[in-house]
């Protein structure tokens, strides 16, 4: 079944299925506009978490979506603004 919005719990969840997290990483705190990096997630697990994105909500992320996704709020609205469009 799919969410008609990706929270951030959600985005918790493939994080962890998909890249783990860092040793001192807590994603369960306030995360929302922490960098990526800052959060020990580089490049290739962003792309891991993007691809578990649109396999499980059968949408296609824009390359300069998760480019521009520098933090999980920037990630939060690209995802939503296609479901939303996807839905249209």
């Amino acid at each position: 079944m799919v969410n008609e919005i990706f929270t951030l719990d959600d985005l918790r969840r493939i994080l962890r299925e998909g890249a783990g997290t860092a040793e001192g990483t807590d994603l369960d705190g306030d995360i929302l506009d922490a960098g990526f990096e800052e959060l020990g997630y580089e490049s290739l697990a962003l792309l891991e978490t993007a691809s578990r994105i649109e396999r499980e909500y059968d949408i296609a992320l824009d390359d300069s979506a998760l480019a521009d996704a520098r933090t999980p709020r920037d990630l939060l609205e690209a995802v939503n603004a296609r479901l939303r469009a996807s839905a249209a």
